[in-house]
């Protein structure tokens, strides 16, 4: 199973030091987690409590699975992911002066206990590099999936692109917030 495990890590283009795991106190408790990657910075907060045994996906083993160092119960953590439908053309813009829809799906790692609901999410816009955000209409589309409606300002009003900022907000009180300084440009 370690043999496959590796070779499969391999695969993937995983090589020692592109697996991060980290050992939390199994007293639950509440963690911040940021990232900055592209200048997209996202900011999760999360409750994390003590794993159980099996609570790992055979998809998705343990490190210690893996690496056969450890043995210890373990599972991924609630992190909210964001997954993204710009509809934007073969040029990568958007019309300028019009409204545009954007989906936005929630989603976890995969993991064998219950998983939250993404219960909200909220759409900010900027037209000027994050100096002053305007909030966007937001709906409910399906299972953890809403739409938002950006209010395209004219080209000239928005000449380095539209930068966005989510926040999302599950039905364990789990959070994440994502801001992108450009997320499309307009034509």
């Amino acid at each position: 199973m370690v043999l496959v495990s590796a070779v499969m890590l391999a695969l993937a283009g995983c090589n020692g030091g592109d697996l991060i795991a980290y050992d939390l106190p199994a007293k639950s408790a509440r963690y911040t987690f940021e990232a900055k990657t592209n200048d997209v910075k996202t900011v999760w907060k999360y409750t994390s409590a003590e794993a159980t045994k099996g609570d790992a996906p055979k998809v998705s083993p343990c490190m210690g699975d893996v690496t056969g160092s450890n043995k210890a119960a373990c599972r991924p953590e609630p992190l909210i992911f964001l997954r993204y439908d710009f509809d934007l053309a073969l040029d990568n813009t958007v019309k300028a002066g019009e409204n545009h829809d954007i989906t936005v799906v929630g989603y976890y790692q995969p993991r064998l206990t219950a998983l939250p609901k993404v219960t909200s999410l909220k759409a900010e816009t900027t037209f000027d590099g994050g100096s002053t955000w305007h909030p966007a209409t937001t709906r409910a589309t399906g299972k953890n999936t809403f739409t938002t409606t950006i209010k395209n300002p004219r080209r000239n009003q928005a000449p380095k692109g539209i930068g966005l900022r989510i926040s999302a907000t599950d039905s364990q009180g789990n959070t994440v917030r994502q801001t992108m300084p450009t997320a499309y440009t307009l034509r």
